[in-house]
């Protein structure tokens, strides 16, 4: 097999470094997250480690790793935030804290371009649009 090839098959979660660099991600992603006023608010009496474990677990899947999700599908899952009034402005931060958190764990930025669109992606179901 050629190495274009084998390139091409190569998932953004393996491209990332799979599963520690994976764990590495939504632990500095979630603090970053967390000391942001203008998102924290949305996790007060959130059990984090579940929080996390579920973030790795869909972060996973929808970059091509190991589908090991089993959470609500997006917008059940963010109903009730939506109802605290989640809206463009707490989506905005929550994708820079994600770009900031990938790029300073040293991913290319095509790969963290990547990932960013697959956020991009949820906006509406996230936001229940």
């Amino acid at each position: 097999m050629s190495t274009n090839v084998a390139e091409k098959k190569s998932s953004v979660y393996e491209q990332i470094g799979g599963e520690p660099a994976m764990a590495a991600a939504v632990e500095l992603f979630y603090r970053k997250v967390l000391s942001d006023d203008r998102i924290s608010h949305f996790f007060e009496d959130v059990d984090m480690e579940r929080q996390a474990a579920k973030q790795k677990a869909f972060l996973t899947m929808v970059c091509g790793g190991p589908s090991a999700y089993s959470g609500q599908d997006m917008r059940k899952g963010h109903a009730h935030l939506v109802k605290r009034g989640l809206n463009d402005m707490h989506f905005n931060a929550v994708a820079e804290h994600l770009g900031a958190t990938l790029a300073e764990l040293g991913v290319a930025k095509p790969l963290v371009e990547q990932v960013l669109a697959i956020a991009e992606s949820a906006r509406a179901d996230v936001l229940n649009r």
